[in-house]
């Protein structure tokens, strides 16, 4: 789920865009509830995912949680979910698997041996399915979809669910593999370069098109609530990306990548008011927590989920800085959901040094000064960012944000 990307929104008049294109793909058909499930994505549960759990059960159908995954050898690794914490929220669970995709072969048998032994480790619990999340090239098609047919069938009458990136699209093999699972989950977010971003709603909306041309079977839609910090060397090659997890991957340059909650919310919206065949909910990567400094915040997650407006109030101020004769500049959301950073932080005339920091950096422009971002991120409600600092004539010099 984490180790592909996808590219970034860069165009202008996005949302009256994403609204026309999905209103073709579903035109003719029947508004649809899309309900949401959320993907419990973390190795190690805290109170802090916990709590996560409780404010949120009400907006979700089903949980899907990481239960396994692969090591370099092939065999399964279980995690320990806090089963009592989610039979509090009264939601069923689907057990996810993931299977490195970079994994050329394994034991088919052993692995096979390892799921079904997941599903008893878990007898007792509301468990809805299991989910097989494998990112495999494209050649490797036919060989996952026996692996399927064989666990379907010892599942029985547990449901089956796989991920599938829009790379699949081209192959002829898609047919057979989409007939085997009860549903799929389409993952159109983090599938191709990271040098273009996260997501690109424009690109989705072709994705899910195509998609629901090929299966005759339920799908939904896994949607970013994230940002990617990644990590290039000297000749832009990537060497790693932290997200969820942390990469200890060194590098000469770096950018955060992020998924933009406004942007998301109208694709959203889209979706909503005309659903393409066979799309029937959304899940979302990832369920943030208070401690996920690369995820939306709840309220905000939660406001989108539910289609509320997204209420963010930002403002720039200077407060002294640690330098004499200096003031840091001060970016302030006082709404109740995130605010995308401005890309610019205008600087008065009579401010002759300044510099910027923490993805900020002091640029010209013919009206003069300002600090420009460099990168996409957000503020979340009630908190507040240094984004540089400066020296002025004035003691309370007036900036503009832009």
């Amino acid at each position: 789920m984490e180790e592909h990307w996808a590219v970034s929104w860069r165009k202008n008049g996005i949302v009256a865009l994403i609204a026309g294109l999905l209103l073709l793909a579903g035109c003719g058909r029947p508004p649809r509830t899309l309900e949401s499930d959320a993907y419990v994505w973390q190795r190690h549960w805290t109170p802090s995912l916990v709590a996560s759990l409780r404010q949120s059960a009400a907006d979700i159908r089903a949980w899907r949680v990481l239960a396994a995954q692969t090591d370099a050898g092939g065999r399964l690794q279980f995690f320990s979910p806090d089963r009592m914490a989610l039979a509090a929220t009264a939601r069923p669970v689907v057990l996810v698997v993931r299977i490195d995709g970079q994994l050329a072969h394994w034991d088919e048998a052993m692995l096979l041996n390892q799921v079904l032994a997941l599903r008893e480790r878990w007898r007792g619990m509301a468990v809805a399915g299991v989910e097989i999340d494998h990112d495999c090239a494209t050649a490797r098609l036919p060989a996952y979809t026996q692996f399927l047919v064989r666990l379907k069938k010892e599942l029985g009458d547990l449901p089956l669910t796989i991920t599938a990136l829009p790379t699949w699209l081209d192959s002829p093999a898609l047919d057979d593999l989409l007939a085997v699972p009860d549903e799929a989950v389409l993952q159109v977010h983090a599938v191709q370069s990271p040098h273009a971003g996260l997501f690109d709603p424009v690109l989705a909306t072709e994705w899910i098109r195509r998609f629901s041309l090929r299966t005759r079977r339920p799908f939904r839609l896994a949607l970013p609530t994230y940002a990617s910090r990644v990590s290039f060397d000297a000749d832009g090659r990537v060497l790693g990306a932290e997200s969820e997890v942390p990469n200890l991957a060194g590098g000469v340059a770096f950018s955060e990548l992020a998924a933009s909650p406004d942007v998301v919310a109208a694709f959203v919206h889209g979706l909503r008011q005309r659903p393409p065949a066979h799309l029937v909910g959304l899940v979302w990567f990832r369920l943030p927590t208070g401690e996920d400094v690369r995820a939306w915040s709840l309220p905000t997650w939660r406001a989108v989920v539910g289609g509320l407006p997204l209420s963010s109030r930002l403002s720039v101020r200077v407060r002294a800085g640690t330098v004499a004769g200096t003031l840091d500049v001060i970016l302030r959301n006082d709404g109740d959901t995130d605010a995308a950073l401005p890309a610019t932080v205008r600087l008065p005339a009579d401010c002759r040094l300044a510099d910027g920091v923490n993805g900020y950096v002091l640029a010209t422009s013919t009206d003069g000064s300002v600090l420009r971002k460099q990168q996409d991120a957000w503020l979340p409600p009630r908190r507040e960012r240094a984004v540089g600092w400066v020296r002025c004539a004035s003691e309370r010099p007036e900036l503009r944000i832009e």
